[in-house]
């Protein structure tokens, strides 16, 4: 059976996972296709012996039950949009946490945020809950389903920004009345912990709970002097609700808060923004009484994110030369061990550390969807695979070859690149398929969206380059891509890959398709103004003029400080690698694809491009999602894009 879009739609989705007390089994969620019309995603609860038993299933049914956290009872809460007894229809889609009893049984509801739970733990040793829970300003608890309901059926819908109010957008969304609140449920019940919170904690909030239940940390939005917003580490008391910032400076983003385990201090990540580079990312640990703060580690060239404590050790994950190990810093001696043995390979996250020392959490390679395994917290391992929640079968790609191979750049660095071919095609056509960020890689990992293997079972091969930009393989390398450089080393090392490609006897080097979304889209609509060596382009959630990009994204003022400057500061500089002023050399045949609730790079990005190469006479092709966003993330959109691209390719190659 080849593996196409329906078998890869058709697997299994491991996202989270958590440990209970006794450190015997995983609980984790696997989100699958609704039986009903196969027409979105919903997950399950899945509990997974340690020991590698077989898995059994704990919920099931058409509600989205996920993000699993164990109670110091062991009871199992998890977020769930099942209907409360107490629940109207209006509030089907709330997320609430539910608790499993001893991790079996039928479920309860244990909260009733009027306008649901976005995220939730609970403390390990104490009988603690905290959540995150959007919240009407001025609006008394008791009212506020209320008025909730009748702002949606009847509001007013304005949406009021004053001066300086920060992003007024995220990723597809406005930035509405509701504001989330950090909300504890303990013995005296409910409290609201940021009573007067504003937008203090919108966007990819990070927050920890200590152990016994004192604390709580969290990442906190602060209006900065560069139009951007700097994040902080907020402590706050879980009794009392006081407060005091841990960790703050001006440019400075500080992410990913983990407490130690005994609550004395907190692990953090931090980077500082600037116009010149894009600079280190830096593991850091805080002392909770003074609030000192040492980084770890600083001649180490990778950039740690915190998971877990384990002993007086902290388990982090970095991207390191195509692959994502498992790390174990000491800070007593601030040295880093490499957990998952090199020759494992492999991505790995979702960390979560048992009493004994042992690490459970997600792992997934370029020829395997996520699953979850165990590993003892120790040099070199190989780690253990847990049952297998995905359904997917290793025979799926016995005739897909994937190797990597380096190409010297024009500067001489190395430019590793990855290769997907089918077994049973001598010379296949070839794409190169360019990633995202530009801040990012590709590596020894299962991508959802961008997954090589559905165009390897149509016949072609596919080289995945980390040109310059990408992370894992030191901080200069990253830096080559920031203040104004996109179109310049990045487009150099791609097209020394191009080369290379050209040269090879198992692929055919010179029947090349470029593809890529969001920087990725960008780089082939570069691409499209300088050369006429490939055949076809596809492009994604592309960005094609730049300072019409900086005006509209919700990014725009983090977009200028990649650029070095703004449009409205120094135009000719801004655009000097914008693919707009190439538009009369293109002549490629492209296929333009886009989400029209995409935010990030708006829709007007592909309506431009697409005028103009309609304009200028170029073979090219439109298709837009109403309903998506950056991603393409509902399934039968996601068989249409990949039907799209496969179409395309195939009359073009």
């Amino acid at each position: 059976m080849p593996f196409d879009v329906r078998r890869l739609l058709s697997l299994g989705r491991v996202s989270s996972v958590a440990v209970s007390p006794d450190g015997t089994y995983a609980v984790a969620a696997v989100a699958r296709l609704d039986e009903e019309h196969r027409a979105k995603y919903v997950a399950d609860l899945w509990r997974v012996p340690l020991d590698g038993s077989p898995a059994t299933q704990l919920t099931r049914g058409k509600f989205n039950d996920r993000a699993p956290c164990f109670r110091r009872d062991g009871a199992v809460g998890f977020l769930s949009n099942r209907p409360a007894e107490s629940a109207s229809d209006d509030d089907s889609e709330r997320d609430q946490v539910w608790v499993l009893p001893n991790g079996m049984g039928e479920p309860t509801c244990v909260t009733d945020e009027p306008l649901g739970v976005s995220e939730f733990k609970f403390a390990r040793r104490a009988d603690l809950l905290v959540v995150i829970a959007d919240v009407l300003a001025g609006v008394p608890e008791s009212d506020q389903r209320t008025r909730a309901k009748d702002l949606d059926k009847h509001g007013p819908t304005d949406l009021f920004f004053p001066s300086r109010s920060g992003p007024i957008r995220h990723w597809d969304h406005w930035l509405g009345r509701a504001r989330p609140h950090v909300i504890a449920y303990d013995e005296h019940g409910r409290r609201d912990l940021t009573p007067d919170a504003d937008r203090h904690f919108t966007g990819d909030v990070a927050f920890d709970v200590s152990q016994h239940g004192a604390y709580v940390v969290i990442t906190e939005r602060v209006e900065s002097t560069d139009r951007l917003i700097d994040f902080a580490i907020l402590l706050i008391d879980a009794k009392d609700g006081s407060k005091r910032r841990l960790a703050l400076g001006a440019q400075l983003e500080h992410g990913h808060p983990v407490f130690t385990r005994d609550a004395t201090r907190v692990y953090f990540n931090r980077q500082r923004r600037t116009r010149e580079r894009h600079g280190k990312v830096e593991l850091c640990v805080a002392d909770v009484a003074s609030g000192a703060t040492h980084v770890l580690c600083e001649s180490w060239d990778r950039w740690p994110i915190p998971h877990a404590p384990v002993g007086d050790d902290i388990a982090c994950v970095a991207d390191d030369e195509g692959a994502v190990p498992v790390f174990l810093i000491a800070p007593k001696t601030n040295t880093v061990t490499r957990v998952t043995s090199r020759a494992s390979g492999g991505t790995h996250d979702a960390l979560v550390a048992t009493d004994d020392g042992r690490i459970v959490g997600i792992r997934h390679t370029l020829r395997a969807p996520p699953e979850l395994f165990v590993i003892d917290a120790r040099a070199d391992q190989a780690p253990t695979m847990l049952a297998p929640l995905s359904g997917f079968d290793e025979a799926d790609l016995a005739t897909h070859e994937t190797t990597q191979f380096d190409v010297q750049a024009s500067d001489g660095a190395r430019v590793q690149t990855w290769l997907v071919r089918p077994e049973t095609n001598a010379r296949p056509k070839t794409v190169l398929w360019i990633h995202g960020g530009p801040v990012g890689f590709f590596g020894d990992g299962w991508h959802w969206r961008w997954n090589p293997h559905v165009l390897a079972s149509a016949g072609y091969a596919i080289a995945l380059p980390n040109a310059r930009g990408s992370t894992g393989f030191g901080t200069d390398y990253v830096d080559g891509i920031w203040n104004n450089a996109w179109g310049g080393q990045c487009y150099d090392d791609l097209m020394c890959v191009a080369d290379a490609l050209e040269k090879r006897d198992d692929v055919d080097g010179a029947s090349v398709a470029a593809m890529g979304g969001s920087f990725g889209g960008y780089m082939c609509n570069f691409i499209g103004g300088q050369t006429t060596r490939f055949r076809a382009l596809v492009t994604h959630a592309s960005i094609f003029h730049l300072e019409a990009m900086c005006g509209a994204s919700d990014y725009g003022p983090y977009f200028a400080i990649e650029m070095g400057t703004t449009p409205w500061k120094d135009r000719a500089a801004f655009e000097r690698h914008s693919p707009h002023r190439f538009i009369g050399k293109w002549k490629t045949p492209t296929l333009v694809l886009h989400g029209e609730k995409d935010y990030r790079v708006p829709v007007s990005e592909a309506l431009i491009l697409f005028d103009a190469l309609q304009e200028h006479g170029v073979e090219s092709e439109l298709v837009v999602f109403p309903d998506e966003n950056h991603w393409i993330l509902r399934p039968r959109n996601i068989e249409a894009w990949y039907g799209h691209v496969l179409r395309f390719l195939g009359e073009h190659l």
